[in-house]
């Protein structure tokens, strides 16, 4: 195990922010992880997997623990279903691709999401109608503390909107080293309902789509709409659509009756944090280097040299005049350090 010094992050947040790792070790194997964990010389560990949702706002005074796990495997199948382990180093487009390739389907509207398989699960994510719990079965973590090996299932993870026990009560707790998935092999359950992917399926003279072109639909309308990490610096959505109770969301409604929505529950209402950003002024502003995307508005950019400070403080100052305007908070969906 080969330990650097004074490494640079650049290269391993899509940000593309400058940063320096003090101590750097890339792990490709659980006992190499369960060592690196153990080291005694280092007090302080950050564990980096593929730094798509996460903001370096200054130099990682520890030694930054890359999980570079690959591998995918069928754990078991009957003619309906398979259930698929998949390492957590393994690019996450890439798997979703792997699996429309061998037409197992559930992952589609998944397609395009920037990441490493190992972090999916943290923030529970989700696009087009479809989250990650809802193909879920399981995952093997570390624990951090012990390097003991430990297995979630779905429940245990207590999903949410963009959340789970790793956001929470387990918080730094644990490193996600395997994910298994159970998918379809027939019988597909095709989502088109949600967002553009109607329409898009349409202008194709698409009537009964598979889940190829599902997914094609979802990376066209993604490509669209949303920059290329490797082109322009972004973590993709940088905030939260925030979810309020039936009174903020009367007062809401009833000042900004135009303002789209979707209806939660009977007393939950999800208001898009991307049309109150650009209500609020910011979509295709640029301050320096740091920025909102001109098409997108919950996207911030760098547009080459920003730091991570200036893109958290274009951040918090988008959070503070959506709360002045709107009277709602507007969350972060990347993790800042």
């Amino acid at each position: 195990m080969h330990i650097q010094q004074n490494i640079s992050l650049k290269p391993y947040n899509t940000f593309g922010v400058e940063c320096m790792a003090r101590y750097f070790v890339s792990v490709h194997t659980i006992e190499e992880l369960q060592e690196a964990l153990s080291l005694p010389n280092y007090s302080k560990k950050f564990l980096l997997g593929g730094g798509s949702n996460l903001l370096l706002t200054g130099p990682v005074d520890a030694l930054v623990i890359h999980v570079n796990l690959k591998g995918i495997s069928i754990e078991n199948q009957n003619k309906d279903h398979i259930n698929i382990s998949c390492m957590a180093g393994e690019n996450w487009h890439d798997f979703v691709l792997f699996c429309i390739q061998n037409n197992y389907g559930g992952l589609e509207n998944l397609s395009l999401i920037p990441g490493n398989v190992g972090t999916a699960p943290i923030q529970n994510i989700g696009a087009y109608g479809v989250e990650l719990k809802d193909v879920f079965l399981k995952c093997d973590a570390i624990e951090i503390a012990t390097s003991k090996k430990v297995t979630f299932t779905c429940q245990q993870c207590e999903f949410g909107y963009r959340d789970s026990i790793f956001k929470t009560a387990k918080k730094g707790q644990y490193v996600i080293t395997r994910v298994v998935f159970k998918l379809t092999k027939n019988n597909h359950k095709i989502q088109t309902q949600y967002g553009a992917i109607n329409e898009h399926l349409s202008n194709a003279k698409v009537s009964n789509p598979s889940i190829r072109q599902v997914s094609d639909a979802v990376i066209a309308i993604r490509q669209s709409k949303l920059p290329d990490p490797k082109k322009l610096g972004n973590s993709g959505s940088f905030f939260k659509n925030p979810v309020v109770d039936s009174k903020t969301f009367e007062v809401f409604h009833a000042k900004f009756p135009e303002a789209p929505f979707y209806v939660m529950s009977h007393s939950e209402f999800k208001i898009p944090a991307g049309w109150l950003i650009q209500q609020a002024g910011f979509k295709g502003k640029r301050f320096g280097d740091a920025g909102v995307h001109k098409k997108q508005a919950l996207v911030l950019v760098n547009y080459g040299n920003a730091t991570g400070a200036q893109i958290w403080e274009l951040a918090l100052t988008i959070q503070k005049k959506v709360a002045t305007d709107f009277g709602i908070a507007i969350e972060a969906e990347v993790n800042v350090l």
